[in-house]
């Protein structure tokens, strides 16, 4: 029977023996690994010489162009590093459209016909060139035009990658194709990091700073996954394959008793946390917090702040490591922004700020009125930017799995605002009279103790309904999806904040006399200009839908309806003028994202139909035997039965037949135009069809015998660990 499969995943789970290590945590602290496989600036300070040492330097702090001639050096130092660590491969490592890390290894060794002689140089270290034929382009080139380059992220560590069978030197890259477009999510994020740098030093000189060094987003993305045992999830099709379970009634203790959420963490998973955070203290990468979340099974683990491009790079070697360490513990991790209905779901608060070595954090207030009022300007770039370029924020984090989780109480809608605060919304509200004089203070709390201390009260509280929230010296774009790569979300973000910092210097630059004055006045008419978007309240409420519809604020409700606003004539133009974005790579862009929605949809009907007709429904008829057996053998002996059970499955089985042949036959409807009309009629008419179908088997599991159901359930899944 299907159930045994349930059955004997329990019994292996509850007899299994804890993952252990020989770790000596005495006498190696985890703090000791950290960096220890990176070829980090100090690593580099010993091995290059000073002047390639300095060359580099120049390159990765103050933004200057890489200076080829240092190629080679670093070629070598960087090898000898790597064997030194028992590397045998090099990969140049990149990040094609598909959202995904790839690689591709070579030997460092190569025959001489008398041996094996070692090869890295410069040029090799610069660049490679895997084939691109098979990676996602948009139309960008030609089915039969392979050809692709690597090109060396200097900004970006290597490191090497100990796995239990060897050792391999990972080099950051960007990813382009001959023809010079963007064929990854590094290249467009580069180039809005130096349009940011550019136009925020601009503004930085307008504001009496001569010194002024490079200006960079910075950046920690807080992940949340789940983990489910292996033995379950190798059990259920749908959760291994889409990372989402398709089929699955409510348990009778779901997350409403509010004991997950920073609970004590189960000793398997912190086991398991220990391992990966252990791995990515050698990768450097500064992890910082972890813990339980809302949901049942559900955890977070995020870092402190770093250049936004190495946050990147280092995100998906956080999404990269958690599966692979969960393997080893037995467990599945799915990062799906969704996977069990009914529960909350994930999400990757992207926390967002800017600033240099010389004036610090930008979005940090200030102990002077100029510095202040500095703080004010970027602040209001930041909240300029996304208030008119609200659509492609939207887009940026699109995708048929982040669909499931917008708006759903859990996390923010899917209408982009900004809440600001008690304290900074004071200000704005002045700013809109023209004229700043006063400033909420931040008070203390007694906490009605003696025995505990008097805490600084903040002067706003915090808004988990908010998509794009000010939290005291950063934004945090909360509506990231948890399986995304942040790259686009931040190459938005730094793209829209350099088009305002450029519109606040040209007006500046056009104005004369008193320069405070004058900044007031810009940030005046931003204020007025800005003010619909700025919403503190409950963002889950039906009455904020009705607010925003009437203060003119869009709200694209699902990936189909955004992906478009990514080639509308607004964005196209502000990529474009900055040269972060080409309109070709932009449609190249839409299109892949249209082609993933639909290709995900696909795939998850797919797996209902197979699903539903091999396992669910066989379970079903199984039990309608059982059932109907029974009343004929009671009516032999006189006993008349009430069929209501019996009459109830045999109507539910039918329902879910014919429903499956609807499916399929919404599956294999031939759709006429381009990807979008296929992704709309997937979203209008498959997945309408496949929540029916799940309703109805969702209900069969209710009362179908349980030693004959063959899924496991989300109450084993959620809470047998």
């Amino acid at each position: 029977m299907g159930a045994s499969k349930r059955f004997n995943a329990i019994s292996t789970i509850i007899n299994a023996d804890p993952v252990s290590d020989s770790f000596d945590y005495m006498n190696e602290p985890s703090g000791a690994l950290y960096g220890t496989n990176v070829f980090s600036p100090d690593v580099m300070k010993n091995v290059l010489p000073k002047q390639v040492y300095r060359s580099l330097m120049d390159t990765i702090r103050d933004g200057k162009p890489l200076d080829m001639s240092t190629a080679d050096a670093v070629a070598s130092a960087m090898k000898d590093w790597a064997l030194s660590k028992g590397a045998s491969h090099y990969a140049h490592i990149f990040y094609p459209l598909t959202g995904r890390t790839a690689e591709k290894h070579d030997s460092f060794f190569e025959p001489d016909g008398y041996g094996k002689i070692v090869e890295f140089t410069g040029a090799t270290l610069l660049r490679q060139e895997p084939d691109a034929s098979s990676f996602p382009s948009g139309g960008l080139r030609a089915t039969h035009q392979a050809r692709g380059y690597t090109a060396w992220d200097p900004t970006s560590p290597a490191y090497v990658l100990e796995t239990p069978n060897g050792v391999t030197l990972c080099i950051p890259t960007a990813f382009v194709s001959w023809t010079g477009e963007a064929l990854d999510n590094k290249t467009p994020l580069l180039r809005s990091k130096q349009v940011l740098d550019v136009q925020a030093r601009r503004l930085l000189k307008l504001f009496g700073h001569d010194h002024v060094s490079m200006v960079s987003a910075t950046a920690g993305a807080e992940q949340e996954y789940f983990l489910v045992d292996k033995n379950f999830a190798v059990s259920r099709p749908d959760l291994y394959i889409t990372g989402r379970t398709l089929f699955g009634a409510a348990p009778p203790k779901g997350q409403e008793f509010e004991d997950q959420y920073f609970g004590l963490i189960p000793t398997r998973v912190k086991a398991f946390m220990l391992d990966v955070e252990r791995e990515l203290y050698k990768l450097g990468v500064p992890v910082k917090t972890r813990h339980n979340e809302v949901a049942p099974g559900q955890y977070e683990v995020a870092p402190v702040y770093e250049f936004a491009n190495v946050a990147h790079d280092h995100q998906q070697l956080i999404m990269n490591l958690l599966t692979r360490v969960a393997d080893r513990h037995g467990l599945f991790c799915t990062l799906h922004e969704k996977p069990f209905a009914g529960i909350n779901g994930s999400g990757k608060h992207v926390n967002f700020s800017l600033g240099n070595s010389t004036q610090g954090n930008l979005l940090e207030p200030g102990k002077t009125p100029h510095e202040n009022l500095q703080f004010l300007t970027f602040s209001t770039a930041v909240i300029r930017g996304v208030y008119k370029y609200a659509p492609v924020m939207r887009a940026a984090i699109a995708s048929a799995s982040n669909d499931h989780r917008l708006g759903a109480n859990e996390a923010p809608p899917a209408i982009m605002s900004v809440y600001l605060g008690e304290q900074l919304s004071d200000v704005f509200e002045q700013l809109k009279g023209g004229e700043l004089t006063s400033s909420l203070e931040a008070s203390f709390l007694n906490l009605g103790a003696d025995v505990l201390p008097v805490l600084p009260a903040h002067a706003g509280d915090r808004n988990r309904t908010s998509p794009f929230a000010f939290t005291g010296n950063k934004f945090e774009f909360r509506a990231v999806g948890s399986s995304q790569a942040i790259a686009m979300p931040l190459t938005v973000l730094n793209t829209i904040v350099a088009d305002s910092l450029d519109y606040i210097s040209t007006k500046l630059e056009a104005m004369e006399g008193d320069f405070d004055t004058n900044v007031v006045a810009v940030l005046s008419e931003i204020a007025k200009e800005v003010a619909p978007i700025i919403f503190d309240g409950n963002g889950y409420s039906e009455e904020w839908h009705q607010e925003a519809e009437r203060r003119g604020l869009p709200n694209l409700r699902t990936t189909v309806d955004a992906l478009p606003t990514l080639t509308s004539t607004e964005t196209v133009e502000v990529f474009e003028r900055f040269g972060v974005l080409s309109s070709a790579e932009l449609e190249s862009r839409k299109e892949i994202a249209l082609e993933q929605y639909v290709k995900t949809l696909e795939m998850e009907a797919k797996m209902v139909l197979k699903v539903g007709r091999t396992q669910i429904f066989p379970a079903a008829i199984r039990y309608q035997r059982e059932l109907a057996s029974t009343c004929a053998d009671l009516k032999v002996v006189g006993i008349t039965f009430d069929t209501v059970t019996l009459d109830k499955m045999t109507l539910s089985v039918k329902l879910l037949q014919d429903n499956l042949n609807e499916l399929e036959a919404l599956l294999n409807h031939e759709v006429e135009g381009e990807t979008l009309e296929h992704a709309t009629h997937l979203k209008e008419a498959v997945l309408p069809k496949m929540a029916e179908i799940r309703t109805l088997a969702d209900s069969l599991e209710a009362f179908v015998a349980d030693d004959i159901w063959p899924l496991p359930t989300y109450q084993e899944m959620l809470f047998i660990r």
